[in-house]
């Protein structure tokens, strides 16, 4: 994919995926709610499709027997509670955010149901909390992602141009909400969803992780 410099004064960043690899909180939520349910835990493989499903609102109940309302009830309240300890950073996106930063105001959009503060506290944990000016979680919004709706959110909070910025994540999801906001998109490969999957969507540009997003943003 070809793609000049995009100029920018806001970007937003999408949380898990992209400034953290998930991967291993995931799978530790999955196997507290199967052990919860009585049930044998799946290959590694079908553990990350629950995730992958939820964040295109498709069902799980092929992965899941028995009650799923309980389950997904376990699932998020144990991942939740996990995150700050089982989540890493994805390797240099800390100096990422530092370059980043000089060059636009940065913001995080979530589909997490969790408190900002606690995002906060996450974000502070791996001492990048600095580098955001704002932050929209689940909560924060009517209507998550794909809707367009955090994004405006973001811009209007720092008080840019909505045309004028970029989102960067792992998700359709992302790329959609991109669209629909009328911002440029990143599509990163370093969360649950494939090339292949993420270029169907057509963004800007697809990048391996966003420690390439430096060189790509006036």
């Amino acid at each position: 994919m070809s793609v000049g410099k995009l100029k920018v004064e806001g970007i937003f960043f999408d949380l898990d995926g992209t400034i953290v690899d998930s991967r291993e909180a995931y799978h530790e939520a999955a196997r507290i709610a199967f052990q919860t349910m009585g049930q044998e835990m799946p290959e590694k493989e079908a553990v990350l499709e629950i995730p992958r499903k939820l964040e295109q609102k498709q069902p799980i109940n092929d992965l899941i027997k028995g009650d799923l309302q309980k389950f997904l009830s376990v699932y998020l309240n144990a991942y939740y509670s996990i995150t700050k300890e089982k989540t890493k950073l994805i390797p240099n996106v800390s100096t990422t955010l530092e370059t980043l930063f000089t060059k636009a105001k940065l913001a995080l959009v979530t589909m997490r149901a969790f408190p900002k503060e606690n995002i906060m506290k996450e974000l502070e944990v791996f001492e990048i909390a600095k580098y955001f000016s704002y932050v929209v979680t689940a909560l924060d919004t009517h209507k998550p992602k794909p809707s367009p709706e955090a994004l405006m959110k973001c811009a209007k909070a720092l008080n840019v141009q909505i045309c004028d910025c970029v989102i960067a994540g792992d998700s359709i999801s992302d790329i959609r909400a991109g669209k629909a906001a009328g911002v440029k998109t990143v599509a990163v490969l370093s969360g649950l969803f494939s090339r292949r999957e993420l270029a169907e969507e057509k963004p800007d540009l697809i990048i391996k992780d966003i420690t390439a997003l430096p060189k790509f943003v006036e």
